[in-house]
């Protein structure tokens, strides 16, 4: 997702009547490049008359065990409009994109001249030091076709293999690949060329290379190259009026016969705060010896620049995560960190929030951020629906939204930080029914609370607490201890349930029912003596809960001898018949109680013994 300072120019394979030179590659972090090749010419061209090639040549790389192989691209070119598939150390290259350009003289057919290039990292990474050898590189067919080539003497094919690399004792550097096709000669005999994209904050050690061909050590007239106005000149390989003559830097060559492979130090010539630089390259003079005017054929491949830089390194990590019960917002507090950098992050620097790599939200920093430095925010993010509740949040810094970056880093690979987040969900609530149980009298009753758990909700690990009122509820105060054996303290009821699932708590009402259940009598005798004991008919399984009780009693012959209510239970004495107002005699009585109820329609009756 992290965007890429390695700014790329694709090419589709076709020729092209003439390529400029411009950035192909740009590297920022502790690199640097080294260059290997040769080429297939068996001698320079001027004075000598040949009209092949050799059918191979090579190279050997070697680089220090510090260096690690960050990338690496092959150019191999040569006479012709293109031989896009070589052989090296007997793998097949095919061409990504082939580059021409033509030798272009009135009166004559043009000649033309090709490069094709390559991305071989994967390759030198496996193989590491050695030698490297290229075959299969042909241009027999283009000689034969047009014989302009060796008689004009501009027969040549040559590789290179570009090779950019990490080293941990390097400074911090800004590592351009320029590439293209362009050429001088008598009919043109300057090219003025402007490379771009440029970064120069210290210019110590500050280097410019070149990847040329068809120049020849024997033709030097007007030949120069010159770099931001300064004729450069790398004696004894490259005088400042014959650059282009057949040499290589790294080896220390002067045999590397109609190619150039050459690095120039231009840290007096480049300054601090340079952006972009000029390079113009001449040919053509007239011999003061003999009068006659003389030019060197030279076509331009490949320019690289080294140049010392200072970067930020931007890094965010996230501090907290706050999520809201049931909502689709969340709240970050992040922090975008500078560190391990040589350079200030600033303002404005673009920050882009992904759900499972969906954009969601973006932001910038709002103050430069020092050297070491960091920066803290809190931003809220609504997280779209179709975005699942479990998800990958990111936050990538220096992203503008498309996976680009606008500041060049340190290090382009520590710019995001993700972690799982999932949205906090209230269980979900069935319809409750009331709790019933039945009246003990006076409509109090004992209830198990925890009846209800499994009705609810389907959801688990929920932690249940009850509480008397809804004020205690919100405030999570004065829980119920015991809700197995609870005992109403009042009539009608409700209890306040507190389900927590750990993030989010959904309170729900539970009413209580008291219903009038009717049980058993047991009481089979009464003894009106004042004693305590069964002084009255007044049975706890209806008194005290039918409220509305109506109660008869009856002697043996069936004689009614009483009616009560609950408020004067039968205590041995008449209240009807010729007994009223009358202590009633030992014996046996039966009973008729109308509990006056609608769910019991039928009376109680029995029988209960008299004495005292």
């Amino acid at each position: 997702m992290k965007k890429h300072y390695i700014l790329v120019l694709f090419l589709s394979i076709a020729k092209i009547d003439a390529q400029d030179i411009d950035i192909f590659r740009q590297y920022y972090g502790r690199y640097s490049y080294t260059a290997i090749g040769n080429t297939l010419n068996p001698a320079e061209n001027n004075p000598n008359t040949f009209c092949d090639i050799l059918p191979s040549s090579s190279a050997e790389l070697n680089l220090s065990p510090r260096q690690t192989i960050k990338e690496a691209y092959i150019y191999w070119a040569g006479s012709g409009d293109g031989d896009t598939s070589i052989t090296l150390n007997g793998i097949n290259i095919e061409a990504e994109d082939v580059l021409n350009v033509s030798f272009e003289e009135e009166d004559s057919d043009n000649i033309s001249y090709f490069s094709c290039y390559k991305n071989i990292t994967d390759l030198l990474k496996a193989s590491g030091n050695g030698i490297y050898t290229v075959e299969n590189l042909s241009i027999a067919d283009a000689l034969a076709a047009n014989p302009r080539y060796c008689l004009n003497r501009t027969n040549f094919a040559g590789w290179s293999i570009f090779i950019i690399y990490e080293e941990e004792t390097l400074p911090l550097n800004q590592v351009n690949l320029f590439h293209g096709l362009e050429i001088i000669n008598r009919e043109k005999q300057r090219i003025d060329i402007t490379i771009t994209n440029l970064n120069v904050v210290d210019n110590n050690d500050a280097k410019v290379g070149f990847l040329a061909w068809e120049g020849d050590r024997s033709l030097n007239f007007g030949e120069s190259l010159i770099f931001q106005g300064v004729v450069l000149e790398d004696l004894p390989l490259n005088p400042r009026d014959n650059a282009f003559n057949g040499t290589n830097s790294y080896t220390g060559s002067n045999t590397l016969y109609n190619m150039d492979l050459d690095v120039y130090n231009i840290e007096d010539i480049i300054s601090i705060g340079d952006t972009e630089a000029g390079i113009t390259l001449t040919t053509g003079a007239t011999d003061p010896s003999t009068g006659v005017f003389g030019a060197d054929l030279i076509i331009i491949n490949n320019i690289v620049t080294v140049l010392n830089t200072q970067l930020p390194d931007a890094s965010p990590i996230i501090n907290d995560i706050s999520l809201v019960c049931d909502s689709q917002n969340i709240f970050v507090n992040y922090t975008i960190y500078n560190f391990n950098s040589t350079e200030v992050l600033p303002s404005g620097t673009p920050i882009t929030f992904y759900a499972n790599d969906v954009l969601i939200e973006q932001s910038v920093t709002n103050e430069i951020i020092q050297i070491d430095g960091s920066e803290s925010n809190t931003i809220q993010l609504s997280v779209p629906d179709n975005i699942p509740d479990s998800f990958e949040l990111s936050i990538v810094v220096d992203d503008d939204g498309t996976g680009t970056g606008i500041v060049p880093e340190i290090s382009e690979t520590n710019n995001t930080i993700t972690q799982a987040i999932s949205l906090i969900r209230a269980p979900i609530i069935k319809e409750i029914p009331p709790l019933e149980a039945c009246d003990e009298g006076n409509n109090t009753a004992h209830f198990n609370l925890t009846q209800v758990e499994n009705i609810i909700t389907s959801a688990s690990n929920i932690r249940y607490t009850y509480y008397e009122t809804i004020d205690d509820a919100n405030t999570s105060s004065n829980p119920i201890t015991m809700p197995q054996e609870y005992s109403n303290t009042q009539y009608p009821q409700s209890i306040y349930i507190s389900l927590d699932n750990g993030f989010c708590a959904e309170i729900v009402e539970l009413p209580l029912t008291i219903n009038n259940c009717l049980s058993l009598i047991v009481q089979e005798g009464m003894s009106p003596n004042n004693d305590g004991k069964n002084d009255d008919f007044s049975p706890d399984q209806v008194y005290g809960i039918f409220e509305n009780l109506e109660i008869k009693i009856f002697n043996r012959n069936g004689t009614l001898i009483f009616v009560g209510r609950e408020e004067n239970p039968w205590n041995g004495y008449a209240n009807r018949g010729i007994n009223k107002g009358n202590l009633l005699p030992v014996g046996t009585y039966y009973y008729v109680i109308h509990l006056n109820d609608p769910n019991y329609t039928d009376p109680v009756a029995g029988w209960l013994y008299l004495n005292y």
